[in-house]
């Protein structure tokens, strides 16, 4: 893979997620009965940056949790499938039932990673409202999925990658696109 282009450096993701949590707190009038569920993996360190950044604005707690939907997925090939899946955690502590729960990821590219989380929240209870945020919409959808709250749109063509590092992941914050 060629790198093509750094499209946000760790300065430009901090304003994204500062300009995301005012959207959210603006969309859903404050934040009572708004629960943030990252998607594993990277989806998880966005949403904690978010309740970070909503309780310093707002001096309030916001619930959190976190989402693994490996066994939801549909995207999977059969040998994929028939290998054991890496299971992870969910950890969602509050009860969903009747809340606002927004689902927070890194990338939104397909669809069906969004798709699989609905379905994984929905075993866990009944929201009265789900809401989507992204750090990056790359385009391509496969379903009628879209974002709430999106920190930079990234028209991409399908030869192209994006690639989100984050410094709980990954040491460093960036997101770059390359060529395949």
């Amino acid at each position: 893979m060629n790198e093509k282009a750094i499209v946000l450096d760790d300065a430009a993701i901090r304003r994204a997620l500062t300009r995301i949590s005012h959207e959210i707190i603006e969309k859903n009038k404050g934040i009572e009965n708004v629960v943030l569920v990252g998607i594993k993996t990277r989806g998880v360190p966005i949403a904690q940056r978010l309740k970070n950044k909503i309780q310093e604005i707002e001096g309030t707690d916001v619930a959190d949790g976190e989402l693994d939907i490996t066994l939801y997925r549909d995207d999977l090939t059969p040998e994929q499938n028939a290998a054991e899946p890496q299971l992870r955690e969910t950890n969602i502590e509050t009860d969903i039932d009747g809340k606002k729960v927004i689902l927070v990821d890194d990338v939104l590219y397909t669809g069906r990673t969004v798709r699989a989380a609905m379905d994984a929240l929905i075993d866990h209870g009944r929201p009265k409202e789900i809401q989507l945020a992204v750090l990056v919409d790359r385009g391509h959808r496969e379903l009628p999925i879209r974002a709430d709250f999106v920190g930079k749109n990234v028209p991409t063509s399908l030869d192209e990658i994006i690639t989100v590092t984050l410094s709980e992941t990954d040491d460093q914050d960036e997101v770059k696109i390359y060529e395949k």
